[in-house]
């Protein structure tokens, strides 16, 4: 018997014990972890997140109050 099935064994043996409150959780474990493995991890963190909040416009910190009111009153 090779390691992964007898790890595979372990794991279904384990589950068997667990109690009933417990697997709701352990489902969105296993989720995750296939989540994780099949996301292509990013070079680099930084610049995939560089773009996020560009505007076209160049420097609106003087007009910030009169954004945010226009913001505010449309809602």
């Amino acid at each position: 018997m090779d390691t992964l099935t007898t790890n595979r064994e372990q794991i279904i043996e384990s589950i068997k014990t667990l109690p009933e409150e417990s697997l709701a959780e352990l489902i969105n474990f296993v989720d995750y972890l296939r989540y994780k493995s099949t996301e292509k991890p990013s070079r680099n963190f930084l610049l995939s997140v560089a773009g996020l909040g560009t505007s076209v416009e160049k420097d609106v910190s003087e007009r910030d109050e009169d954004i945010l009111a226009k913001e505010v009153d449309s809602m």
